[in-house]
């Protein structure tokens, strides 16, 4: 089983195709698809409800969801009383899912892609019982990273590089304690990026090192008081960590498998079930928004709508580098262009693809946080909605976004390995390091 830590941490104040990619820092025109100008449903048509409450974290991951409010995407399909609500945690993401709108909770969230699986399972939740959850479609793409104290500058680290990450971890135990790793909740993509990355560099997470949980916002002021050795987060976090010279991204995790989904939107399935023109609605609000967030022509707009305190409360400066592909690791390694910059709406960024669920199904069984036994395609077909996400893109004219199987096929990652959704199962087999229940 897992032994993530449960010790306390410095907790800071809170506060029209699909080719389209963001200019490089070199300019050069590319196509981007825009959203079509549909007009609000009406009549029979119209949302059942014209309001929810959705939630988010201060992740660049978390801008379909913020933009679709500020620019009036959920206004123009008639909801325009949605509220999108700041989370602290994903602790508290998931406590407000369960607590429901009418509990005074959430009823849907921009959230890490294992959670919903894992809430549905009953494994994640406070009451111990599954709470369904539909996925209705991904956030985005890549734009995560593994960051390292300054500390251990000398060591070189990269996605792949065992002489350096033994070195550390072996000179982190001379001093009486385990390297330390922070990711940000339990099962979700860090823990499982970070535990990918360990693992195939020859590092057993649950023997070798000491994961422990933190809040994204607050991962850099842990970094400055000593409290970690690294950790893995989503944008702009890292970003701010060079910035602050306290540490160096090792690896954007695009590197350590290209194209990775991350974060989705995820809404408690009851309310789908109960709304179903409301939760299409939604889908189409988020799908153009996500767009209009991928048009390098926004990208300032962007940066300065989610860097308010009531979003992000990060500068400018924090948000926008990596967003545009200016990769500064705080080494000396430097790229402009970044082919693991975050996507949101390229390459299908936005597409739920039931291979990708099946991905993180068999991860969290692989580090004991979902059983052996589990039937893996009975969750995912149970939780992931692509069936909806078909038909609010051809609602807003965007068929063309539809991809030929629910299934991206084959993935490939950074060690070789190679994930086959035909065959998950010999996958699993293979991996030799591991903590199955």
């Amino acid at each position: 089983m897992s032994n993530l830590s449960r010790r306390k941490f410095l907790i800071t104040a809170a506060g029209t195709t699909a080719g389209a990619i963001w200019l490089s820092a070199c300019g050069g025109k590319k196509e981007v698809a825009t959203p079509a100008a549909a007009p609000a449903a009406g009549g029979a048509d119209a949302p059942e409800v014209t309001g929810v409450s959705l939630g988010f974290i201060a992740l660049t991951d978390a801008a379909p969801l913020i933009i679709a409010k500020e620019k009036g995407f959920f206004a123009k399909h008639g909801m325009p009383e949605v509220k999108v609500m700041k989370q602290t945690s994903w602790a508290v993401t998931r406590d407000n899912l369960e607590l429901g709108g009418g509990g005074g909770g959430i009823d849907g969230a921009h959230i890490l892609t294992p959670m919903p699986l894992l809430l549905a399972a009953g494994k994640i939740t406070k009451s111990q019982q599954p709470l369904p959850m539909a996925t209705l479609a991904r956030l985005n793409l890549q734009g995560q990273g593994l960051s390292v104290s300054k500390d251990f500058l000398a060591n070189k680290l990269t996605i792949d590089n065992k002489a350096g990450l033994a070195d550390a971890v072996a000179a982190t135990a001379k001093t009486g304690r385990k390297f330390k790793a922070a990711v940000t909740f339990p099962g979700g993509t860090h823990d499982l990026w970070m535990r990918y990355w360990l693992a195939a560099n020859g590092i057993d997470p649950n023997k070798d090192a000491d994961l422990v949980v933190v809040p994204p916002p607050q991962m850099v002021a842990n970094m400055q008081t000593g409290t970690m050795d690294t950790f893995c987060v989503g944008e702009p976090w890292n970003q701010r960590l060079v910035n602050k010279k306290l540490g160096y991204t090792a690896a954007e995790t695009g590197e350590l498998w290209k194209f990775h989904p991350e974060k989705s939107f995820s809404m408690r399935a009851d309310w789908v079930a109960k709304n179903p023109k409301a939760t299409k609605a939604l889908l189409m609000a988020v799908l153009e928004a996500q767009m209009w967030c991928e048009d390098p022509a926004n990208l300032d707009e962007l940066c300065e709508i989610t860097s308010k305190d009531r979003y992000f409360k990060a500068s400018v400066a924090d948000i926008k580098p990596r967003l545009a592909g200016t990769f500064d690791a705080g080494d000396g390694r430097t790229v402009t262009d970044s082919p693991y910059r975050m996507r949101f709406w390229s390459e299908n960024a936005s597409f739920p693809f039931k291979s990708h669920d099946q991905w993180f199904v068999i991860e969290d069984m692989r580090w004991g946080y979902l059983p052996a036994s589990t039937d893996v395609d009975a969750l995912v077909n149970q939780v992931n909605r692509a069936d909806l996400w078909k038909e609010a893109a051809k609602a807003i004219g965007q068929e063309k976004a539809i991809p030929a199987s629910d299934s991206r096929g084959k993935e490939t990652f950074f060690d070789g390995v190679v994930f086959d959704p035909e065959n998950p199962k010999a996958y699993l087999d293979a991996l030799k390091i591991k903590a199955m229940s």
